[in-house]
């Protein structure tokens, strides 16, 4: 017989796979008006943020009215406890989209700097690393999740690179510096969403398993 917290369960799973594809939508209409140079584009972004807050609000309250009404233990408590931090995780991949957008509008004031090549290919990784995070919670998949987590030194790879070569065309032409700055900020908040994207994963681990693998997660 089907208890009544999995119920509620199986209804928070479905809000926070809601809230993934608010958050991933995001990270790459960003990057496409990026991409693109389209304003009006990055402006969308920047507004669906209320969307994404307005969800995470009703996660969180969710998650609080379960505990309270069924008083969950073992690893109902768990998955609770790991909603409410993959919930966060979530709201701020969303908050790093809208930094994309606003980075964006600010190099659109000026010509563009350099071909956006590896700014792309980072901003995939990082959005296949969000869609794989949730598809491993749902799925409870640990070794998925523990691919996620190898996948991050590869953004954080493209991450210096990126800063590396951005920093030579400042030293190059103090013109370029503002620019060279807004793409360093760019390649920074895709490099933070790859993280939020590994959280989750670390967090997929610890519900499946019961055992935390923060800072080795890809050796054990």
């Amino acid at each position: 017989m089907q208890r009544h917290i999995d119920v509620e369960l199986a209804g928070l799973t479905d809000e926070l796979v809601q809230m993934a594809t608010l958050a991933e939508t995001a990270i790459g209409l960003s990057i496409k008006a990026l991409v693109s140079r389209d304003a009006e584009l990055a402006r969308q972004v920047i507004a669906s943020d209320a969307q994404i807050n307005t969800l995470e609000i009703e996660i969180d309250e969710r998650c609080l009215r379960t505990m309270a009404l069924y008083q969950p233990e073992a690893r109902d408590l768990r998955f609770l406890a790991m909603a409410l931090k993959i919930n966060n995780d979530l709201e701020r991949m969303g908050d790093q989209a809208v930094n994309i957008a606003e980075r964006t509008l600010d190099l659109l004031k000026e010509p563009l700097l350099k071909p956006l090549i590896d700014i792309p290919r980072m901003a995939a990784l990082a959005q296949r690393m969000v869609k794989d995070s949730l598809d491993s919670f749902i799925r409870q998949d640990v070794e998925l999740a523990r691919s996620v987590c190898r996948r991050d030194d590869e953004v954080d790879r493209y991450d210096d690179q990126l800063f590396r070569e951005l920093l030579t065309y400042m030293m190059q032409d103090s013109k370029a510096i503002t620019r060279a700055v807004n793409l360093i900020l760019v390649s920074r908040h895709l490099e933070r969403i790859a993280d939020h994207a590994t959280n989750i994963a670390e967090d997929v681990v610890y519900l499946v398993q019961g055992r935390t693998i923060k800072h080795h997660a890809a050796g054990e």
